[in-house]
């Protein structure tokens, strides 16, 4: 279990490192706000929380927060600030932080909420697919993309979770049409194409990398996004 620690305080770095380290989590650290942005942003960084402060050098807190929330939506962060007005609560709670504790905290209380954030996530995962920046919720049946909300009709949602199911994978037509729509329909509909195309339209936004491609011959798939050039 990887925790990362955004924090400038060497010396409240250093306490949190040394603590979680004796309860058996790994650490990564970050002094300032650029360089958590630059681990958000970095494909091969894992992490399973993050204790986030508010006031950095570099980028602000809140800003690592919303670029938490784009890439790596499920991860929890609990907010670690001496900020403790309400309206700063609010805020932090509202941008999508699972908690917020302020300085000084007790080091056992703040292990009991890191469990607690920990579990909720386990209890969500199972309600939740995630690739990349793209969220498809099975209970609300409401799909996301970098943190904008996606309205699918219900054959649209049923074809996104089919994707997402199968990430990376070459879906034929075929295969498609027997999943989603379950029934033999004539050899030459084009059902599936006009499907996919609606599909298409709503998750390769000008403004983002496009993730649901045609395959010449083959079918379709749905692709993570790489870096941009």
């Amino acid at each position: 279990m990887n925790v990362l620690v955004v924090e400038d305080d060497v010396r409240i770095t250093s306490f949190l490192v040394k603590g979680l380290k004796a309860e058996g989590y790994s650490t990564s650290v970050a002094y300032d706000g650029d360089v958590a942005n630059e681990m958000v942003e970095l494909a091969g960084a894992d992490f399973d929380l993050v204790l986030l402060d508010i006031g950095l050098p570099g980028t602000d807190g809140r800003r690592v927060l919303e670029a938490l929330r784009r890439k790596r939506p499920t991860v929890p962060v609990i907010i670690l600030t001496a900020r403790d007005d309400l309206e700063s609560k609010i805020r932090g709670l509202d941008a999508g932080a699972a908690d917020y504790v302020t300085k000084p905290f007790a080091f056992e209380e703040l292990l009991a909420r890191m469990r607690a954030a920990l579990r909720n996530v386990d209890q969500a995962s199972a309600q939740l697919l995630v690739v990349e920046d793209l969220r498809l919720d099975l209970l609300t049946k409401v799909a996301w993309r970098a943190g904008r909300r996606i309205e699918l009709s219900v054959r649209e949602w049923s074809l996104l979770e089919f994707f997402m199911r199968h990430p990376q994978q070459i879906l034929s037509r075929a295969q498609i049409l027997n999943h989603v729509w379950d029934l033999n329909f004539e050899p030459g509909s084009n059902v599936v194409d006009v499907y996919v195309g609606y599909l298409r339209r709503k998750l390769n936004r000008r403004d983002l990398q496009p993730m649901l491609q045609a395959v010449r011959g083959a079918g379709y798939r749905l692709l993570a996004p790489g870096p941009p050039a």
